[in-house]
């Protein structure tokens, strides 16, 4: 573990609706790491280059990022994981006492391990909802996870050749359906919905009687009308807080050194943290 106390932060632009300050914040806690901090900055594509040059490298441990930086900040380190340059995204920056930075992407082994946890390993088919960044992450998740081919629903051609494309470049065999199809997503045993909040709600009607597993990769407002109604019909459902709890579990350990990240507290400061914001 890092032998002396350390700053940490979110970045991106929108960034005050983030729940990763509560979430390192407690792993702090339970970990016992005294006079750490963990902030949040608002900071555009503009900003990053200025921002990074700024920090001082024996205090600083790692950065976590949002959008629109995920890409942005590919240029400005030296080195980059290969499962970050996978999907041509960064969401946690380490930073070295000897001003190195090290870009890694957690939120695709943050899928899979959210799957794992509710006994999803392996699939035959699945389908996503959606085309845009989170897709392409967890197209590199279902790398690992399906065996067979992804369906992706998608609003335009050319949203369909982005997606195909990010399929070969990964080794998983995608075809493409108009989002006008979209429940028929609901046949396969793992669907996965990367769209933003109410793009998804009109399909909560149509949710078969016995579906498979559900992951919605929304956390707020939760749970989402598709979320709930897949829920009502005994389906496996694995939310946004979920990703997000496990992908920040894994920018703890590597920021802090921790062995192993305290999830349990992490995801319950969160769970708190949601109900509050309804009240």
């Amino acid at each position: 573990m890092r032998d002396r106390p350390a700053r940490a932060a979110v970045l991106g632009s929108p960034i005050t609706h983030s729940l990763s300050p509560v979430l390192h914040r407690a792993a702090y806690a339970e970990l016992g790491l005294t006079g750490w901090t963990y902030g949040r900055y608002d900071v555009d594509e503009k900003r990053l280059p200025a921002f990074l040059d700024s920090l001082e490298p024996a205090e600083w441990a790692g950065l976590s990022l949002t959008m629109p930086l995920k890409r942005a900040v590919i240029p400005l380190l030296d080195q980059v994981s290969a499962t970050a340059r996978s999907v041509e995204a960064v969401n946690t920056v380490v930073l070295h006492d000897d001003g190195r930075r090290f870009g890694d992407n957690t939120d695709i082994p943050g899928i899979t391990a959210a799957l794992r946890e509710r006994g999803i390993e392996k699939v035959e088919r699945a389908a996503v909802l959606g085309a845009g960044a989170t897709a392409s992450s967890a197209l590199a998740a279902l790398a690992a996870v399906c065996t067979g081919e992804v369906t992706a629903y998608v609003r335009s051609a050319a949203r369909a050749t982005e997606m195909e494309q990010w399929g070969e470049r990964l080794g998983v065999s995608v075809r493409c359906a108009d989002w006008s199809e979209a429940a028929e997503a609901f046949d396969a045993p793992l669907v996965v919905a990367t769209t933003p909040a109410g793009a998804t709600d009109d399909l909560a009607g149509v949710v078969p009687e016995r579906p498979g597993a559900l992951f919605d990769v929304l956390y707020e407002p939760w749970p989402t009308p598709l979320a709930g109604a897949w829920a009502a019909r005994g389906g496996t459902v694995v939310g946004g807080l979920d990703l997000l709890v496990h992908q920040a579990v894994l920018q703890v350990e590597q920021m802090t050194g921790a062995a192993r990240a305290p999830l349990a507290a992490m995801r319950e400061a969160g769970e708190a943290a949601l109900r509050a914001r309804t009240l």
